[in-house]
C-alpha cells in the first residue's frame, strides 16, 4: 500500500502533534532491548545479558536503578545512543561490567577497579564474615588490632574490615605497583588511608609480625586451566592476580608459610583458596609448624571457599 493511500502524503508529518512524535521515540527501555539481544548474539547467557544491558545504560545516564526503572519509558536524552552502542560494543567483546564502569560493589562499598586488579566477588565477603567474627568480640587490649592483607589488589579486604574494625591498623601487600595504586584511592574514598599501610611486596617478604590475624585472596588458579576461562576473565583480568602454578596452590602454600610465624599466639589465618583444593590446603596448614586448622567456609552452593586456620 502505498504512503499516500495511507494519508502519509507530503506534507504529512508536518501534521503530527507532540504525543505522536514521542510515541515514535525510541525510549531507554527500547534501546537496552535491542542491547541484550546484541549481547545474547555475542554468547552471553541471558542473565548475564539482562543485567550488564541495564547497568551499562545506567551507567551512560548516571542513573540509579531506581530511576531507570521509573524513567526508562521515556524518549533517550541526546547523545545516549551513541555512548550507550560504544560501552554495548565493549561488553560484546566479552570486557568486564566493572572494567567499562570502573565500579565494583563489595560489602556493600563501591569500589574504583581496572584491569590492574582482579574484581571483587561476593565469595570473598566469606573472609571478612570470618575476620570479623573472630575478632570482633576480642578481649580489650591496650594496642590496637594489627592486621595484615596479602595480595590485596583493590584493597576491598583490608578496606572493608578497616570499616567493620574501628581502630584496627592494617599492613595491605601487593606485588603489583599498579594494584596498589588502585587500593590506596579505594582507601581514600572510605575514609580509612591513615590506618591501612600499602607495601610493595611479594606475599609477606620484608614485613614483620606479630599480626592479630592475617587474610589474603592469593592467585590460585591452575596455570593449564587459562584456555577454559570466560573470555572476560582468561582475557581481561590480570595474570598475576589469577594463576598460582600447576596445582593452583604455589602463592597458596607461601602465604600459609609466611604467615605462621608472623602471627600472635591464637591469632587466625583466613584466606580464598579454589574449587576442588581444599585437601591440598588442609595438608598445606597441617604442615605448617604452628598453626591448626579450625574450618572451612562454604558458598550458597556448598563448595568450600576459604580455610580458617589460627596459630598456636
Amino acid at each position: 500500500m502505498s504512503p499516500e493511500r495511507c494519508g502519509w502524503g507530503p506534507g504529512a508529518l508536518s501534521n503530527v502533534g507532540p504525543r505522536e512524535k514521542q510515541d515514535n521515540a525510541v525510549t531507554v527501555h527500547s534501546r537496552v532491548a535491542a542491547a541484550r539481544d546484541r549481547l545474547r548474539e555475542a554468547g552471553l547467557s541471558p542473565a548475564e545479558a539482562d543485567l550488564g544491558a541495564r547497568l551499562l545504560a545506567q551507567h551512560a545516564l548516571g542513573w540509579d536503578t531506581a530511576r531507570y526503572f521509573t524513567a526508562g519509558g521515556e524518549s533517550e536524552p541526546d547523545g545516549f545512543a551513541q555512548r550507550y552502542d560504544t560501552l554495548i560494543g565493549r561488553r560484546a567483546a566479552r570486557e568486564p561490567v566493572a572494567y567499562i564502569t570502573g565500579r565494583q560493589e563489595f560489602w556493600n562499598l563501591s569500589f574504583e577497579v581496572s584491569p590492574a586488579v582482579l574484581i571483587p566477588r561476593w565469595e570473598t565477603e566469606l573472609i571478612v564474615e570470618a575476620a570479623v567474627e573472630l575478632l570482633r568480640d576480642r578481649p580489650a587490649a591496650s594496642d590496637p588490632l594489627r592486621i595484615a592483607d596479602v595480595c590485596t589488589g583493590c584493597g576491598c579486604l583490608a578496606i572493608a574490615l578497616a570499616r567493620e574494625l574501628p581502630g584496627a591498623e592494617f599492613v595491605a601487600t601487593d606485588i603489583s605497583e599498579a594494584a596498589l595504586g588502585v587500593a590506596r584511592r579505594n582507601a581514600s574514598r572510605h575514609g580509612v588511608e591513615a590506618r591501612v599501610a600499602f607495601v610493595h611486596t611479594d606475599v609477606l617478604e620484608g614485613i614483620s609480625g606479630p599480626f592479630d590475624a592475617i587474610v589474603a585472596n592469593p592467585p590460585y588458579v591452575r596455570s593449564g586451566d587459562r584456555p577454559g576461562l570466560q573470555p572476560e576473565v582468561g582475557n581481561h583480568e590480570p595474570g598475576v592476580a589469577l594463576f598460582g602454578g600447576a596445582d593452583g596452590v604455589d602463592i597458596v602454600a607461601r602465604v600459609v608459610s609466611h604467615a605462621a610465624p608472623r602471627l600472635r599466639a591464637g591469632a587466625p589465618l583466613v584466606f580464598e583458596f579454589g574449587f576442588g583444593q581444599d585437601m591440598a590446603v588442609e595438608q598445606l596448614i597441617s604442615d605448617a609448624p604452628g598453626l591448626t586448622m579450625i574450618g572451612l567456609r562454604r558458598d550458597l552452593q556448598g563448595i568450600a571457599r576459604t580455610a580458617v586456620a589460627k596459630r598456636l
